[in-house]
């Protein structure tokens, strides 16, 4: 980990991918202008996390999605850090005890971007081409629409995968378009899906700050910069993983929304990894019961499927 300094005012906690700095130094601009500061007064303190390291398995072969917070998260137990910045969807259905999520930037777009140098859209590939994705939610679903692909794993940061997909290693690959927007990328998508034909990854293109429970002080400095839909949508999806024992083994979908008149509407969905089979639901209602929406959407969904249902 960096060296963190003593006179700083804040540190931040982040991985060293372009994007998650990215996402770090959005935090860091943001809380430089609610409080008054020169940026350089919050530090950002670059993390090595096991999910970075480990490049060569699947997400799911090695311990899940919080091997990218894991140590990140440690350095906050250990007070090296005093706030962390990740990407939502890759937080642990659960946080650690004594951890909290007190802020949510606001939500970038929340699309998946399909990306090829071969074909326009997934309907123009060829029988046979080769896609690649490290998520299963992904995974399944392009199995779900086009059961004639080859579908593999595909590890590493959006550079690596571009670079990837440009040696020829598959025929077309898929991004979460809010990360090509906040690296300068969105030139590279070939189509972008809508949310109706695919299904976002719980906390698909919203920021996370995640802080120690009994730092008060961090979590008043960061509460102006959270933004409250955001926030009470990712509550909602976030229920809806949980009643659903969700993790990077199993292929689910949910994105929320909150429109004008405070009405809350979530659509959820899991697959099974063949694209096979899936189960959808949609709840409505009042922001303010958004954890007991995303609940009770993913107790019916558990319901449906029935116990072996991701064997």
């Amino acid at each position: 980990m960096a060296q963190s300094s003593n006179s700083s005012l804040l540190r931040i906690g982040t991985r060293g991918s372009p994007l998650a700095l990215a996402q770090a130094e959005d935090v860091r601009a943001r809380l430089a202008v609610a409080h008054g500061l020169d940026p350089v007064a919050i530090e950002i303190c670059v993390i090595r996390t096991s999910g970075d390291v480990i490049q060569d398995r699947p997400l799911a072969e090695v311990g899940g999605k919080g091997l990218f917070t894991k140590e990140i998260e440690q350095a906050l137990f250990e007070r090296k850090v005093d706030l962390a910045v990740h990407s939502a969807k890759d937080m642990e259905t659960m946080l650690p005890a004594g951890l909290v999520a007190p802020a949510f930037l606001r939500r970038e777009d929340v699309r998946d971007a399909f990306i090829s140098r071969k074909a326009a859209t997934l309907a123009d590939l060829p029988a046979g081409a080769v896609i690649g994705t490290a998520s299963l939610r992904r995974q399944a679903i392009v199995r779900r629409l086009r059961g004639d692909l080859r579908v593999i794993s595909l590890r590493g940061n959006v550079q690596t995968r571009l670079r990837k997909l440009d040696a020829g290693e598959v025929d077309a690959t898929l991004l979460a378009l809010a990360g090509l927007k906040r690296l300068g990328l969105t030139a590279v998508a070939t189509s972008i899906f809508s949310v109706d034909e695919f299904l976002p990854a719980v906390g698909q293109g919203a920021i996370a700050i995640e802080t120690r429970a009994d730092d008060a002080r961090t979590r008043e400095l960061v509460a102006p910069i959270n933004d409250a839909d955001t926030m009470t949508a990712i509550t909602a999806e976030r229920a809806f993983l949980a009643a659903l024992d969700g993790s990077c083994r199993t292929p689910i979908a949910g994105h929320a929304r909150i429109a004008a008149d405070g009405v809350l509407t979530l659509r959820g969905l899991i697959v099974t990894p063949d694209g096979g089979t899936a189960h959808e639901t949609n709840r409505s209602g009042p922001a303010s019961e958004a954890a007991a929406l995303g609940a009770d959407a993913g107790a019916e969904l558990k319901r449906r499927a029935g116990p072996n249902f991701f064997g």
